[in-house]
């Protein structure tokens, strides 16, 4: 691969937003995402203290990291990528004890199979998304997305409805109720959204390495506002 077609590919992965909007993102995704359809699921009736403590220590964390960017998402505009990354890892760990709490708490399941299978899935989910993202980029497939071109996506449709249906074949096992099985398939398929804001782990580390390519697109990233602001002045003047 030449250094100019390795140099697009790279620079496909480097479609970043704006501070503003990454901040405008942390309130929407944790209000809904996180908190109405995570956190409420777990704090309803009926409660359970262990569900409960399980999911409030990572929410905490992550919630007192986002505070961070939202005071200041302009200085701290490189570690946003890391902290959404972890903040996709939690989001989608909140869901997976969501449906262990439909098992064994309102179905009143018991013993540790629905959990191990769970578990697994919640890996294969997690590791299959990044293994996708990792494939995306060095494949370029991301640079054919963004240059409209046809490309492959059945390994794509694979990685995601696996996980589903996966999902769908333990709802059927474990509960004969319609209302549960329509939850547990409803928070797997928003586990697909969630885990794939993970692959941001990724792209922080990918971000450090190409810091070259990345002030080539973007000569003000990871300034604070009031320098971008002095700078835009300096142009107009």
């Amino acid at each position: 691969m030449n250094n100019s077609k390795s140099d697009h590919i790279k620079l496909s992965y480097l479609n970043l937003e704006s501070p503003q909007e990454n901040r405008n993102g942390i309130i929407g995704y944790f209000l809904i995402l996180l908190y109405i359809i995570g956190i409420i699921p777990i704090l309803g009736v009926p409660f359970s203290l262990p569900f409960f403590l399980a999911a409030i220590i990572p929410v905490l964390i992550i919630q007192l990291w986002a505070i961070v960017y939202l005071i200041d998402p302009y200085k701290y505009e490189k570690s946003y990528y890391l902290f959404f990354g972890i903040y996709g890892v939690v989001n989608t760990y909140v869901f997976f004890l969501v449906i262990l709490k439909l098992i064994y708490v309102n179905m009143e399941w018991k013993g540790s199979t629905p959990f191990i299978i769970n578990l697994v899935l919640l890996i294969l989910l997690l590791g299959g998304v990044n293994w996708l993202n990792w494939k995306a980029l060095y494949s370029g497939t991301y640079y054919k997305l963004q240059q409209k071109r046809t490309i492959p996506v059945v390994w794509t449709a694979i990685g995601g409805s696996s996980y589903i249906i996966g999902q769908i074949i333990l709802s059927f096992i474990y509960s004969d109720s319609a209302v549960n099985i329509l939850l547990i398939v409803g928070i797997s398929i928003l586990s697909l959204c969630t885990a794939f804001f993970s692959i941001n782990i990724h792209r922080y580390f990918f971000i450090n390495k190409n810091m070259d390519l990345v002030k080539q697109r973007y000569p003000k990233f990871g300034l604070p506002k009031s320098e971008r602001n002095t700078k835009r002045k300096k142009n107009i003047k």
